[in-house]
């Protein structure tokens, strides 16, 4: 057997010498590099469309039929006892304001238990406070920081109750929002998690005004088409409530994962457990609007996804997890996407300089594709807004950001992309067992 070399440049030729006969030859890296390209460009396609089918069937099935918006206090037929877990570090400046607004909450019977997790500002100091002149909060010092795993699991344990609320030191409950998730408890009992919908309150830089239509458009309608198709990638970190005995069944948050909501989440649904979205409770909250911020956020949270993919790979083998498989794969296909983007990037100077100028700018121009992906991004934050107007009372609606959204893809597209492959790669390096331990965020900028 004789093994042949050619250059690009024989190949050429002997492709026109084809051409010129009437016949034609089909390469195998030809065939291979056709397909990744019509990866990149059909997958976001293709599950833009999944996404905003399933969104659409969870509207009509639970939430088109309620009228108003979510001010509405649903009726209950018991309200059993309900704990608020609060961890805080370093929440000096907005742990007096998270704590006044929860005093307002519609429901009779519940209790605050604010954990200070080894704050190094006056955190602690202003809990005390608050707690001498409400009864109902309860303060647990931890003298160093344990991360907010250790900080839930810590009020979890003090609870009196089987219901658990939990939100971050900087979120404003709306007063509806334990009513709304106690609901969804007493008519399934073998709910073990529900997920609440996280509004953004700070909206005054182009970052805060695209988020307040991403959490619609992706994090919101994400959350919709998962319930729809049975499972939950995660709960939201900012607000979400437990059933202690399920956190029992599964032992709690772990300590070592980056994001222990994402970890719960998994942990809960291979036990068994459901996990629900109820997009009527509400909880306002502050995101980052530097992109510095952004980028440590959104790492973060790839990093907590690709722990969990690595961690709960073998757990998916046993039959009882088949409902998590086509979440694993798609969370996997992702992550695939982003670095064979960020192959594409890195290629296309090479390509440049191989190819005349010409055809360089013909490759850049706007074709067909791109032009179906535009469209499609619209239409997406259409559907969502529009679904979400009625949560955004406060606010005067949605229909305000759509104009922003048309820089989704140019800011957020890259970002995600970068942050992805980041997080992917500090996920593969972290040493199984390491604590996760509290960070400095950025709260974006306030509006006076």
């Amino acid at each position: 057997m004789k093994i042949f070399f050619i250059t690009n440049t024989d190949l050429s030729r002997f492709t026109q010498l084809l051409d010129s006969k009437g016949l034609s030859v089909v390469t195998a890296w030809g065939s291979f590099d056709t397909i990744i390209e019509w990866f990149i460009y059909y997958y976001p396609l293709f599950m833009a469309y999944i996404w905003m089918f399933g969104a659409i069937i969870f509207y009509f099935r639970y939430e088109w039929r309620q009228h108003g918006n979510a001010e509405h206090l649903p009726e209950l037929s018991i309200y059993p006892p309900v704990s608020v877990l609060i961890p805080c570090y370093n929440e000096g400046e907005n742990i007096r304001e998270t704590i006044e607004i929860l005093k307002r909450q519609k429901y009779p019977n519940f209790e605050i238990i604010a954990v200070n997790d080894g704050s190094n500002d006056n955190t602690l100091d202003v809990l005390n406070e608050l707690a001498q002149h409400y009864g109902k909060l309860r303060v647990v010092n931890l003298a160093s920081n344990q991360g907010k795993a250790m900080g839930l699991r810590t009020a979890a344990l003090l609870a009196n109750s089987e219901l658990l609320v939990c939100i971050d030191g900087d979120a404003l409950l709306a007063p509806e929002a334990i009513a709304w998730m106690v609901k969804s408890f007493l008519n399934n009992p073998g709910v073990g998690a529900i997920t609440g919908n996280p509004r953004i309150r700070n909206r005054s830089t182009l970052l805060g005004r695209i988020q307040v239509g991403e959490f619609s458009a992706i994090v919101g309608m994400i959350k919709r088409a998962q319930r729809t198709y049975g499972r939950v990638f995660t709960v939201s970190g900012v607000i979400a409530a437990f059933r202690k005995s399920a956190l029992h069944d599964v032992g709690y948050w772990s300590n070592d994962m980056v994001t222990e909501d994402i970890d719960i989440s998994w942990k809960l649904q291979l036990a068994g457990w459901t996990i629900l979205f109820e997009p009527n409770a509400l909880c306002w909250v502050l995101m980052p609007e530097t992109l510095h911020g952004l980028w440590k956020q959104r790492v973060r949270w790839a990093q907590g996804g690709t722990e969990v993919l690595l961690r709960y790979f073998h757990a998916l083998f046993c039959w009882s997890a088949r409902g998590m498989w086509i979440l694993y794969a798609e969370c996997l296909i992702s992550i695939l996407w982003s670095f064979l983007i960020m192959a594409g990037l890195l290629y296309w100077p090479v390509e440049l300089l191989n190819e005349s100028t010409t055809e360089s700018l013909h490759d850049l121009s706007p074709s067909w594709t791109s032009m179906l992906l535009s469209v499609t991004c619209l239409i997406q934050f259409g559907v969502s807004l529009a679904i979400d107007a009625r949560y955004e009372y406060l606010t005067g609606g949605t229909a305000r950001y759509y104009y922003w959204m048309i820089w989704y893809p140019v800011v957020y597209w890259l970002i995600n992309v970068g942050t992805t492959i980041t997080g992917s790669i500090k996920a593969i390096r972290k040493k199984r067992g390491q604590r996760a331990i509290w960070v400095t965020v950025d709260r974006g900028l306030r509006e006076k």
